[in-house]
């Protein structure tokens, strides 16, 4: 008996046409008397093309006049094209749904022949099922599609009915890289497919600009090039404008003390030679001098003590640092100079 074996369009059409029957069939579906005319259509394409070995166009209509209108005589038709496609799974699968719902007493013989057909046929499809175990390696929950069709967890590791032909097992995982394994399997016969995950590269870390990240190099005292990041540069520069302005300061007072005591000997000599402290003309130069040395000594003694006590605040406030020796300045007054000397 081969898989195209037909049944006649004719009692095939009154099998559809008893519908005061159709609650006898197994389970039987609500359907209007629209779906049935259609699916009654679709069966007699159907068969047409199952007879023309059109076994494509012979699964389309079946399976759309099965969805319509559920008899086993439609049913037996979708099994016999999925079977001439190759489709032996899904196949087996239907024959057995067929004898499974059985028919009711009193259902239409073209019913019980359909049944009883069905009985015949599938144990020429099952041994034409191929298998495949399928292993995977690696995650504890991967993701494995057979076909692009999922694969249960529960099924892998055991023999998994496929149809003969070529095949694609797809894995994948969180945290590993994806895997891919093509194999081919012959009528009946049976496929192997281990698949080994591999970790996935860790992604690279971004570079994050020097100036978001502290570093941890200390940069001595004496240099002043430091990166702001070191703190080491403001540090310095704060307690060497502090010395500079200290020994500036000092030099002021210096200054104001020197020319302080000159005007002082010079305001002796007036009074000694402008009596009443009245003086001639001869006197006027040594008036002017005493007058400049009075204006240098004040001046002198007012930034001095400015000097003194701004760079006095800069030392005190500025930061400490590790370095061993820090910077100083000397003040230094001689014959005619007057200046400070510092080492930073």
């Amino acid at each position: 008996m081969t898989l195209s074996r037909r049944v006649p369009l004719l009692v095939l059409a009154a099998s559809l046409s008893f519908t005061s029957l159709a609650s006898l069939a197994a389970p039987a579906y609500a359907q209007s008397d629209a779906d049935k005319a259609t699916a009654r259509m679709l069966g007699q394409e159907g068969q047409t093309a199952l007879d023309a070995k059109d076994y494509k166009t012979a699964e389309d209509r079946f399976r759309r006049a099965e969805s319509l209108y559920h008899a086993p005589t439609l049913a037996l038709g979708l099994a016999r094209a999925l079977a001439a496609n190759g489709k032996v799974v899904a196949a087996q699968e239907t024959y057995n749904r067929i004898i499974r719902e059985g028919v009711a007493p009193g259902a239409p013989a073209v019913f019980v022949k359909a049944v009883e057909d069905a009985k015949t046929e599938v144990s020429a499809v099952s041994p034409r099922i191929a298998g495949v175990t399928i292993t995977v390696a690696g995650p504890d929950s991967p993701k494995v599609t057979l076909d692009d069709t999922q694969v249960p967890s529960a099924a892998l590791g055991v023999r998994r009915p496929v149809d003969p032909g070529a095949h694609v097992v797809r894995v994948s995982a969180d945290g590993w890289e994806n895997a891919e394994q093509k194999f081919n399997v012959v009528e009946g016969g049976s496929a192997t497919v281990p698949i080994t995950l591999k970790k996935a590269a860790a992604a690279p870390i971004a570079a994050v600009p020097a100036t978001a990240q502290p570093t941890t190099t200390t940069a001595p005292a004496t240099d002043t090039t430091a990166s702001a990041d070191t703190g080491v540069a403001s540090h310095s520069s704060q307690k060497t404008i502090g010395w500079v302005v200290l020994g500036v300061g000092a030099a002021g007072l210096v200054t104001g003390a020197v020319t302080g005591f000159l005007a002082l000997g010079k305001h002796s000599d007036l009074e000694n030679s402008c009596p009443n402290n009245t003086c001639t003309s001869a006197q006027q130069s040594d008036i002017d001098s005493f007058h400049t040395m009075g204006t240098i000594s004040t001046i002198g003694f007012i930034a001095g003590l400015v000097g003194v006590g701004a760079g006095t605040v800069l030392i005190l406030t500025a930061p400490k640092t590790t370095t061993a020796q820090g910077p100083s300045v000397t003040p230094y007054v001689g014959l005619g100079t007057l200046g400070a000397v510092g080492r930073f």
